[in-house]
C-alpha cells in the first residue's frame, strides 16, 4: 500500500508540475495582436482565390483545347474511313464494268487462272496486297494476250 501512495504522490506532483510548466511556457509567447490576426488572415484568404481563379481558367483552357483536338481528330479519322470506303466502292465499279465488257469465255479463263494463282500462292507464302494485285494484274494480262490474236 506504501508503494500505492508513492505513485499516487508521484503522478500528482508530475501532473502539478507540467501543468506549472505549461502555464510558465503560455506566458513566455508573444500572441500577435487582432489587428496582425486579422490581415494574415485577409492575405492568406486572398492569395488562395487568386489560385483559384488562375486554376480555373487554365483548367477552362486546356478542356476546352482538348475537345477540339478530339474533334480534329474524329473529322480525320472519319474522313479517311470515307475515302478508304469510296475507294473500295471505286475498286469494285471498276470489276463490275470490266467484266461486262469482256466475253463470258475469257471471264472464264481469268477466273480459272486466278484460282489457280491464287492457290498456289496460298500454299507457298502469304502474298501481301501489293504482290496480289500485281499477280492478279499479271494473270489478266496473259490471259487477254492469249485470247485475242496479236497482229
Amino acid at each position: 500500500m506504501a508503494k500505492d501512495n508513492k505513485k499516487n504522490n508521484k503522478n500528482a506532483s508530475t501532473k502539478k508540475s507540467f501543468l506549472k510548466d505549461f502555464r510558465a511556457e503560455m506566458k513566455k509567447v508573444t500572441w500577435p495582436t487582432l489587428k496582425q490576426v486579422v490581415n494574415n488572415t485577409t492575405a492568406v484568404v486572398v492569395i488562395v482565390l487568386i489560385f483559384a481563379v488562375i486554376i480555373f481558367v487554365l483548367d477552362f483552357a486546356f478542356d476546352n483545347i482538348n475537345k477540339l483536338g478530339v474533334e480534329r481528330i474524329k473529322t480525320v479519322v472519319s474522313s479517311s474511313e470515307e475515302s478508304d470506303e469510296n475507294a473500295e466502292e471505286g475498286e469494285n465499279v471498276e470489276t463490275v464494268e470490266n467484266e461486262e465488257n469482256t466475253p463470258s469465255d475469257e471471264v472464264t479463263a481469268d477466273v480459272a487462272e486466278d484460282a489457280s494463282t491464287s492457290a498456289t500462292t496460298e500454299t507457298s507464302t502469304e502474298a501481301t496486297p501489293t504482290e496480289a494485285a500485281t499477280s492478279d494484274a499479271t494473270a489478266s494480262e496473259t490471259t487477254d494476250t492469249t485470247a485475242e490474236p496479236v497482229q
